[in-house]
């Protein structure tokens, strides 16, 4: 049983949805999040958990880490989701939390990795699934699949392209994952 969380437009977690994975419950850290409307509309459990309504980080995660509990959650996927995990919730599901991110790792970790690809000149982006861990976009790599930066590229561009890769990497690596 997956649960999801995101903090935005939630497009790798409607790639999830559409391929049918055993996705029980979607939180997030913004209660406008366009991600739980999708999460609703499929008939998901959804909860949203701001930090503004909790004392510290470390509240928050723990009242989101038991509410994913009591919805049966076993793999936690990050999928836009922008904020640090604490290492209590980590430790409520050790090596089962992973998350997807635009770019080569370890090259270009953190909250803008396609901007820093692109004022790199490097030649590739990449859609990459990795084990969360305590520090930014350092896990290990689970898999990645390079994403040409093409003459004239724009960040919206580069994203789009990256965007469909993901769409369809982290569908196949939690699969993959659930399978275990």
């Amino acid at each position: 049983m997956i649960g999801v969380l995101v903090s935005g437009e939630g497009t790798n977690l409607q790639a999830l949805l559409d391929a049918e994975l055993p996705v029980v419950a979607v939180a997030s850290n913004v209660a406008d999040a366009r991600a739980l409307k999708r999460a609703e509309g499929a008939g998901v459990a959804t909860a949203a958990f701001p930090l503004a309504a909790y004392d510290d980080r470390e509240g928050r995660d723990a009242a989101m880490a038991d509410w994913l509990e009591l919805n049966g959650v076993e793999l936690v996927v990050c999928a836009g989701y922008m904020h640090l995990l604490t290492p209590a919730f980590l430790a409520r599901f050790p090596q089962r939390i992973v998350n997807v991110h635009p770019a080569p790792l370890p090259e270009f970790p953190g909250r803008h990795p396609l901007e820093d690809v692109l004022a790199s000149g490097a030649t590739a982006a990449a859609a990459t699934v990795h084990y969360v861990d305590e520090g930014v976009d350092t896990g290990d790599v689970i898999a990645s699949e390079a994403v040409p930066v093409l003459e004239g590229d724009t960040l919206e561009t580069l994203r789009e392209r990256v965007h469909a890769v993901e769409h369809r990497l982290l569908p196949e690596v939690v699969r993959e994952l659930c399978a275990r």
